[in-house]
């Protein structure tokens, strides 16, 4: 059973952003002749590694918000210039959306088991949500109609 690890997209107002940031960093590595991956460099190493590489993903938080997802292809430890330990979450750059479930905000990176995951959010599993523009989305949940 996989492990995952969730964490605050901050300055990321949509899955539809957050889609355009990875696009941009992975047309930006094409040019430098760099492997199309999605990193995000954090400060603690996580410990369970062999969980979370066996099918793990990162989850984005948006907006108060678990509302997209990446899997974790690697984690990489490594030393900063200042000599700081730091990890690399080395992920596929494909951000596929889940069904939006609310989370207060926190500090750093969490583990999630796989039983409190959200389900992806695709056509088929929820087409009119999965159509419903963000910010509609948000609204109708913030009055209690979704």
């Amino acid at each position: 059973m996989p492990l995952h690890l969730i964490k605050l997209a901050v300055g990321c107002d949509s899955v539809k952003e957050l889609k355009g940031w990875v696009a941009e960093r992975m047309k930006v590595a094409k040019k430098k002749g760099l492997p199309q991956r999605h990193v995000h460099v954090t400060r603690m190493t996580p410990k369970r590694i062999d969980e979370i590489l066996n099918g793990g993903s990162l989850y984005w938080v948006i907006r108060g918000e678990i509302a997209a997802r990446e899997k974790i292809v690697a984690i990489e430890p490594f030393r900063d210039r200042d000599g700081i330990g730091r990890c690399r979450l080395v992920m596929q750059p494909k951000v596929i959306a889940v069904s939006p479930r609310p989370m207060r905000p926190f500090q750093g990176w969490r583990y999630l088991k796989e039983d409190a995951v959200p389900p992806d959010l695709t056509k088929t599993s929820a087409s009119a949500l999965a159509e419903m523009p963000e910010p509609m989305r948000r609204e109708l949940r913030e009055l209690g109609l979704l």
